[in-house]
Parts: C-alpha cells; structure tokens; sequence
C-alpha cells in the first residue's frame, strides 16, 4: 500500500510539474469545451471499485484537452497569477498533509504558518501589525467577512447585538460606496441580509477612483447613525485605487467604518514606485485582499484584516463542546466563515519567503511595466487605450467587436483576454499579473490582437 501510494503521488507531481513547464508554449485557451468536457466525464457511476492508479490515469487523460492555461505567462483575462514554484509545492504539500486548520490545537503547524505569514504581509501592506487575520477562499469572503465585522461594531455602537438579535428591529446602516465597487461588495451586502439597494453610490472620476468632496457630500446628506463606507484598492477594469487616506478621514468624521477591498490593488503598498496609490491604508478598519492574484499563489487563497480583532472575532467565531479548543483559542476559524478549511498558510507563506519584501516590491513593479508596454505596443499599432494605466490594468479600443475579438484570439490560443464594459463602451480588457510573464510574451500577445482585431474588422467591412 505504501508503495503505491507513493507511486501514484509521485506521478501526480510528475503530471503537474509538465503541465506547469509546458505553460509557456501550450495554447492558452483549452482545447476542448464545457460542452464536450461533460461528455468526456459522462458515464454511469461505477458498481464496483476502481484501482487509484486507473483512475488517476483516466483523469489526467480526461481533464488535459479542457485545461486552460491561466497559470502561463499569456493569460490577461482576468486578474490572475500563475503559483509561485515554492506556492505550488507548499500547496501540493498542504494536499499531502490534509491539515484542517480549524485551530491551533487541531493542527498547529497550519495555524503558525499562517499567522507568521499574516504578519510579513500586514508589514508589507502597510496594515497595523494589530489587527486580526483571516486566510479566506478569495476577496468575495474577505469582503463579506470585514464587512460583516463593520456590521458588528457599528450596531454595537448603537447598542444592538447583531449576533444575538439579528437585522429585524436594528438601527438602519448606511452603505456608501464609489459607483465603480467590484461586484462582490453587492454581493456581500446581499449576504449579510442588507440588500443591495441599501448602497449609496459616490461619483468616480475617468479612471474609476471617487471624489473625496463628493464622498463628503453623500455622507452629509444622509441621516446621521450607523455606518460603513466601502473604498477601493485597484478598479477591475482600469487599476484605479480610491484616494484611501483622505477618504478614510472624511468618513472617521461621520462615525463611519471604513472597508477596503483590495483584492489586487492593495499590493500596490509593497513597491516603492506604486505605493503611493494606496497611502493612507492604515486609516481604514478592514481589508480584503487576494494571495492568488498578485502574489501568484495558487488558487484559492485570500486574506482578511481587521483592526478590531474583538469585532472580527466577535461575528466569526463559535464554538461547542466536542469542538476542542474552540473556547480558549481565538484562531484560524474564529476569524473566517468555514471551519473545515484546508492549510492555506503554508503556501502564502512559502511564497513570502521564496521572494522576500524586494521580490515582492519587484514582481508588482514588473507587472506594472508590461502593462504600460502592452498600452504603449497597441496604441503604436492604432488601438485606443481609454485608461490611465497606473497598475496592472489596460482597457483597449480596437475599432472592432471586442468580444468578437477576445473570442478569436482565445480560440488562436496566443493568449486569453476577455472584453468588458466601461461608460458605456465593450471594451478589450488586459491585466498582466503572472510572475513569468515577458516582454516577449507582451508583444506576441499584442500583435496577435492588432492581427486578429484587423480581421473581424475586414470580416465586417466585407
């Protein structure tokens, strides 16, 4: 059995390992879609037992033709990194481990890689060293988390205990946000039983980032009590981040809570030559944030910070009698929404450690660069980049269908690229955040949008 089981892990590692090296020439879309990756799983549910190795054997040749290569170099579709080498082992390792980082005493190891890990990215960020942490699946539940912890301390200051009470019969809160929010801040709301009709939306300039002085506004013309504002570290489409710090003292001066949702933007703190989009970070009370996009750990991985941790905490955890040490520790699950959650620390961990504050600083920095090259080699071939690139993001006017465009140059397998919608207009969106990514892998890429984008236009013209 040991023996066995040693095989088969050794091959699945083998498996990933070429899939990975192969990364930077493998066609970027997959080769096969969900229409046929249905029928190639399709069969009866067995009778009988199958051996491991069958049946690992039978996936790898079943899932490799559906496979995207969003961990390469050329995927700019969504905002996306590839898993650092030590990210990806460690995580392989967190498989083979089967750690369920519950709390300290279930599986110590966890709970410390992650708390280490917590602190070195909080002295990157520019977080107070005091507030808790959270290792969540992504920014939907770091966002739902820190704004669930807002809800807490808010009410709590009006005198009402959510927990034990519930929303019926509780003061209103006001919700205020930039009218760029991601996605996710809605969804949240919608979670945490607000609703999201319950926003208040502040204007936003070209680029995405509001106005403090109609931020201002809006809060004074609303009645006065609970209330929480949302800003913004890194629009989707363009990379625009909130003016954090005069906004985070605007909203303290109406008792507000102030959230930040930073899935990728708040890494913009660890390189000197962007942190400045992000100064006054440490004003805010909450923070959401994602490993698995700039810091390319593999998916999925997310942090939450709270500079209250009794308000974290206080809305999080729980516990129970046959939960051990659910009482007397205060970790892990108390400041998540799961319980049984796989050991995300040691990844984010490994990939710290592996870059160190310069290589963090450098890998940001880096990114931002092929992302102003992307903008600068498409405008010089005549498409209209309608953003300010400040970061990561490029928003591109091909004079063409976008989403026609984005379509065939997935389907050439070049590189994957989506289209979106900014004021009004389909637009081509790019986001560069891959480690590997190249000035060589930018310019292929470019030029085989410029090419494909001639086409579907001669293809309309004829």
């Amino acid at each position: 059995m040991t023996d066995a089981l040693t095989d088969l892990l050794q091959k699945a590692a083998r498996t990933a390992a070429e899939f990975r090296t192969g990364l930077p020439e493998r066609p970027v879309a997959a080769r096969a879609d969900v229409d046929a990756m249905r029928a190639a799983f399709a069969a009866p549910l067995p009778e009988t037992p199958t051996p491991a190795s069958e049946v690992v054997d039978e996936l790898i040749r079943t899932a490799d033709p559906g496979l995207t290569a969003n961990a390469g170099p050329r995927f700019f579709g969504f905002v996306i990194g590839g898993g650092l080498p030590s990210a990806t082992a460690a995580d392989m390792l967190a498989v083979g481990w089967d750690q369920c980082a519950f709390n300290g005493v279930l599986a110590p190891a966890a709970i410390a890689a992650e708390e280490v890990a917590a602190d070195w990215i909080k002295q990157l960020l520019g977080i107070p060293r005091t507030a808790s942490a959270g290792f969540v699946t992504g920014a939907q539940e770091a966002n739902t988390v820190g704004l669930a912890a807002a809800r807490h301390h808010v009410l709590a200051t009006a005198g009402w205990d959510v927990e034990r009470d519930g929303l019926v019969g509780a003061p209103r809160i006001r919700v205020v946000a930039g009218e760029e929010r991601h996605a996710t801040i809605d969804r949240a709301l919608r979670l945490l039983g607000f609703g999201d009709r319950v926003l208040e939306l502040v204007p936003a300039d070209d680029n995405g980032a509001i106005d403090p002085a109609q931020l201002d506004r809006v809060l004074a013309d609303g009645e006065p009590g609970p209330l929480i504002v949302c800003l913004q570290a890194g629009n989707v489409n363009t990379g625009a981040c909130d003016p954090l710090g005069e906004a985070a003292d605007i909203a303290h001066r109406h008792g507000a809570w102030v959230h930040v949702d930073g899935a990728f933007g708040l890494w913009a703190a660890a390189n000197p030559r962007t942190a400045h989009l992000v100064a006054g970070i440490e004003k805010a009370d909450s923070w959401g944030c994602d490993a698995h996009k700039w810091l390319n750990v593999p998916y999925d991985s997310g942090f939450v910070f709270v500079s209250r941790p009794e308000a974290h905490a206080g809305t999080m955890s729980h516990s129970a009698a046959y939960l051990t040490g659910s009482a007397e520790q205060v970790a892990g699950s108390s400041f998540v929404l799961g319980s049984s959650r796989r050991g995300r620390g040691f990844a984010v961990w490994a990939a710290l450690r592996e870059l160190g504050r310069e290589g963090v600083a450098e890998l940001v920095d880096r990114c931002c660069r092929h992302a102003r090259h992307f903008a600068d080699v498409l405008a010089t071939g005549g498409a209209r980049v309608v953003n300010d690139v400040v970061l990561n993001q490029v928003l591109v006017d091909v004079h063409a269908d976008a989403d026609a465009v984005a379509a065939a140059v997935r389907q050439e397998g070049t590189c994957w690229l989506g289209a979106t919608t900014w004021r009004g207009q389909r637009l081509l969106r790019l986001s560069v955040s891959n480690y590997g990514t190249t000035t060589a892998d930018v310019e292929r890429s470019a030029e085989a949008i410029l090419r494909v984008a001639k086409q579907v236009r001669d293809g309309a013209a004829g």
